[in-house]
Order: C-alpha cells, then structure tokens, then sequence
C-alpha cells in the first residue's frame, strides 16, 4: 500500500528524539501496532483526553497519528483499510455512532474502543505529532500522503439511546 519501511529507522530517530511524544501509551499499543505492523504506517501514539460518546464525559485516553502513502484513490485507501482492520481480530464496537460515510469508523480490539478517522492530504490537523509522521513517509512519484487519527478509550457498554 506504501512505503514507509525504507524510512522508519529514520523515523524512529526522528521520533525518539522528540521527548513528549516518545513513549507508546498502553492503550494505544493495539491501534498503534496494528497500523506499524498490518499497514505499514508511521504512527506515534500520545496521550489524550476523550469526549466518551456513550456517558457524554471526558475520560483519559490516546491518540495515534499515523502517515502513509499509496498510489490508489483516496477513498480506495479508506475502503481497503477497512476492510483489512475488519480481518485482522477487530470488531466493530456496538452501537458505534460513528461516520462511515465519512471514513470515521469505530473498532474494538482488547477490551479497548477505538476510532479510525481517515484523512487525505486535502486537510491537516496540523498537529507536531501529524508533522513528525507525515515527514517520515517516503512519498513516490504517483502517490499521495494519508493519515489516520485514531482516538482510543477503554471499552464500555453501549449507552441507551434517547
């Protein structure tokens, strides 16, 4: 899908070099992992406080940020990370409310609830941990650079709706 491999030690550098973003949050280690190791991203993952959709309340979480690149079209990037995510021992987290029609689609892995919000170069967050990961991807000609946002808590049950 891409090619970040021949830059991540040169990556790592990069990242281990930047102290408060260095170490992996326990949390984030699955997303984190998966994203290194299935899809050949950059990731870095941080600490983070999330709007927890099911108790309307901030709880302690993470965050990835991860970069790659990929000749295909962009919501073929999207499709085929889904799709793979789906194969590789996650599952959709029940009742989700999330935004598949926006390529933002919530998974459960662990006893951890995470949300995979993809985005294309046609917007940034522009974030250092989004800058650190975007500038460690090797773009080739006919590519284009990707990301993926990915806020993870500890799993819960689904709130009632109403």
């Amino acid at each position: 899908m891409q090619r970040a491999i021949p830059t991540l030690t040169a990556s790592l550098i990069i990242i281990a070099g930047q102290a408060p973003l260095a170490g992996q949050e326990p949390l984030c280690e699955g997303a984190e992992r998966f994203l290194q190791e299935t899809m050949l991203m950059i990731a870095l993952s941080e600490s983070d406080t999330i709007d927890d959709w099911r108790t309307q309340a901030k709880v302690p979480g993470c965050r990835v940020t991860a970069a790659g690149s990929s000749s295909l079209e962009s919501a073929e990037v999207a499709r085929s990370f889904y799709q793979i995510i789906a194969e590789s021992g996650w599952s959709r987290t029940p009742d989700p409310r999330d935004a598949p029609n926006e390529a933002s689609l919530r998974f459960r892995r662990d006893s951890v609830d995470c949300l995979f919000n993809y985005y294309d170069s046609s917007m940034s967050l522009g974030t250092e941990a989004e800058m650190i990961v975007s500038d460690a991807v090797y773009v080739e000609e006919g590519e284009s650079l990707y990301n993926f946002l990915v806020l993870c808590m500890p799993a819960a049950p689904a709130a009632p709706r109403g």
